[in-house]
């Protein structure tokens, strides 16, 4: 990955590359510079182990958390204790460290949402998940800015709290959740 990041900044900056690293060996030769555009397009690199969140706390515009550790051979489900507030607060802490204040305060902020329930019994819904979730309890989920659940009220303000805990701006929503997701923006936005 950072390979290929230093690899497409150099493009996006209209530059002749050449580059010869583990995985990757570019010669100016075989790919013409891209159209300088400016600003360029930003480069969101996301995730949530340690390393990948460095390499984009140092290289990307945007930064997005999944709160997602994918197990070796897939064989075990994904690890979701990235999901909890404590752990949240330190992928936030390691973006501070690793970026600097000037690099951090240009940085956006992503979280990748995993579910949008709209109900008026949030807890029962949180509690219904976490037998699929089973490794985070109601209250986890309901803190979790990878789930949102309640009314459009609730979550509105949830994603309030969330902005001003994390500075996370916004957020990527899977496709089968747009249409719930709509009226919450709706709400932010108010329109």
């Amino acid at each position: 990955m950072a390979e290929a990041t230093a690899i497409v900044k150099g493009l996006l900056r209209g530059e002749r590359v050449s580059f010869a690293g583990k995985y990757y060996r570019v010669s100016d030769h075989n790919i013409a510079p891209l159209p300088v555009q400016k600003p360029h397009p930003p480069i969101l690199i996301g995730g949530n182990g340690p390393q990948l969140l460095s390499l984009a706390a140092r290289e990307a515009d945007i930064v997005g958390l999944s709160g997602i550790t994918f197990r070796a051979g897939g064989a075990a489900p994904p690890d979701l204790s990235g999901w909890r507030v404590s752990s949240v607060d330190e992928r936030i802490q390691l973006l501070q460290e690793v970026a600097g204040d000037e690099q951090y305060a240009r940085l956006e902020i992503n979280a990748l949402v995993q579910r949008v329930i709209v109900t008026n019994d949030r807890r029962k819904a949180a509690e219904e998940l976490t037998s699929r979730w089973t490794q985070l309890s109601a209250d986890e989920l309901l803190q979790s800015p990878y789930v949102l659940i309640g009314t459009i009220e609730q979550i509105a303000e949830d994603l309030q709290v969330r902005r001003q805990r994390w500075g996370i701006s916004y957020y990527t929503v899977h496709e089968p959740y747009m249409d719930t997701f709509a009226p919450i923006v709706a709400q932010l936005t108010g329109r």
